[in-house]
């Protein structure tokens, strides 16, 4: 079962598992929600067979992707436009009466990365989403730091197929003037006005698992990046899995390493499902995280 919405509030696509998986697969309180967070310029057609390896496993999928513009320029510039869209996602779930069913969420490069920031901060600190059964994250690709060349890099691919050479020149000087000026040379005056993504996120406090799927042939999010906030979350003991792929390029890895990804996209949900089960189990309360 399929639906979606597309009008001032929200464009999103939701696809609910078939009744026959309902039979076998999870128990009715277990049922897994995924939410995919696309990458800048990322269509939903493109997040399709993604959203296949969890409806699959009988799994209700959620897919949204964030205008490219907020994620290249008025995220670049400070203002924290997509914390609302972070707070109107959240609040399908109870929309759809499937607030209480475990969340993964499928992150792709820095612009699901983005909005994934928010989502985390409004975990934390709405007393109404605080309540939502949070089990694991899922990193595609992601996280970058400030690496202005894999930005330009991004954009350009964005901007390719729509504006011609000159106006795609001007586009991408602007951004990286933009960036090295106010995310840069700045920074450490701007950054407690409004914390850059990934400085906020290596001191995330959820303690559910993540898992990183990366390449060190990736040629917009250094593996560098990826390496250092996964060594961060270590030292702090927090669950952490990472996979190099070693010669897949940018949210290129599935294509590249299909059954590998998929296996290890899968084995990872039932682990996290099953490891909150077992905690829920214990305890006369779920746990919050």
């Amino acid at each position: 079962m399929k639906g979606n919405k597309a009008d001032s509030e929200l464009d999103y696509t939701i696809e609910f598992p078939e009744p026959t998986f309902q039979d076998w697969q999870w128990d009715r309180e277990q049922e897994p929600v995924v939410i995919l967070l696309g990458w800048g310029g990322c269509k939903d057609q493109y997040l399709t067979k993604y959203g296949a390896i969890y409806h699959n496993q009988g799994c209700t999928v959620i897919k949204y992707t964030a205008a490219w513009n907020a994620v290249f320029v008025t995220e670049s510039l400070g203002l924290s436009s997509l914390r609302e869209e972070a707070k109107k996602l959240l609040e399908l779930l109870f929309e759809y009466e499937i607030e209480k069913s475990p969340i993964l969420f499928h992150v792709f490069s820095n612009g699901g990365f983005m909005l994934y920031r928010y989502i985390v901060e409004l975990l934390q600190s709405h007393c109404r989403l605080n309540k939502l059964h949070v089990v694991g994250t899922i990193f595609d690709s992601a996280p970058g730091n400030r690496n202005i060349i894999g930005s330009v890099r991004a954009l350009d691919t964005i901007l390719r197929t729509s504006t011609n050479k000159a106006v795609r020149f001007l586009a991408l000087a602007a951004f990286a003037l933009m960036v090295i000026i106010l995310r840069i040379l700045l920074y450490p005056v701007t950054r407690y006005v409004h914390e850059n993504h990934y400085d906020a996120m290596k001191k995330d406090p959820s303690r559910w698992p993540q898992l990183y799927l990366y390449s060190r042939a990736d040629p917009i999010i250094s593996y560098l990046d990826v390496e250092s906030i996964i060594a961060a979350r270590r030292r702090r003991c927090l669950p952490t899995e990472a996979l190099d792929f070693g010669k897949s390029e940018h949210v290129s890895h599935f294509r590249r390493f299909p059954q590998r990804y998929s296996e290890t996209c899968t084995s990872f949900l039932r682990d996290c499902v099953r490891k909150a089960a077992i905690s829920m189990l214990s305890s006369e309360h779920p746990i919050s995280y």
